[in-house]
């Protein structure tokens, strides 16, 4: 399954219509461009950026109170603000989330995700203690070492790979930046 656009119909600026033709200005895509004053309208991936809280052997997950996948365990994660770093982005959602006490680390996984049109990063988290108030996004928020990890319960696959990375890492003792492509 390939990601599927949904085409821009009308200028963001002006609001007249768009066609889809190569740019001008050397381009090799077709973009939607603006036949009133020519604006180009360029569709880029969404980041969704996060943390692996941790502690000890175990680390933080939340189930979801929020569709897609309500129910389901995750790491605090979500969609970046304009205006905000990729690590700022993971902060702010871990204290939306999970209202965790952490001190924010390294990059940890980067996934491109081409088929729903998305990029997700993940920071390592250290967490200060083991308080927690989640938001309304956030049904519980619950510690796992990986033999309690409800691995047939996880919301994404993305997650599901970066708790692998994670737990393989910390049987080495070396976290290293771990970047891959989920199909």
């Amino acid at each position: 399954m390939s990601y599927q656009r949904q085409l821009i119909k009308h200028c963001r600026a002006c609001g007249s219509a768009v066609l889809y033709r190569l740019p001008d200005d050397g381009d090799t895509k077709q973009r939607a461009i603006c036949t009133s004053c020519h604006l180009v309208h360029y569709e880029n991936p969404l980041n969704v950026v996060g943390t692996i809280p941790h502690s000890g052997n175990r680390v933080l997950l939340c189930k979801r109170n929020i569709e897609p996948r309500k129910g389901k365990w995750t790491l605090p994660a979500g969609f970046m603000e304009l205006g905000e770093s990729t690590a700022e982005g993971a902060a702010r959602e871990t204290t939306e989330e999970a209202g965790a006490n952490f001190k924010i680390g390294h990059l940890f996984t980067v996934m491109s995700v081409p088929r729903v049109g998305q990029v997700h990063l993940y920071y390592l988290a250290e967490l200060l203690n083991e308080e927690f108030n989640p938001g309304f996004e956030t049904q519980e928020a619950q510690m796992f070492s990986e033999s309690e990890i409800p691995w047939d319960d996880l919301a994404f696959r993305t997650v599901q790979e970066t708790l692998k990375h994670y737990f393989a890492d910390q049987k080495t003792g070396q976290f290293e930046v771990h970047a891959f492509n989920i199909d």
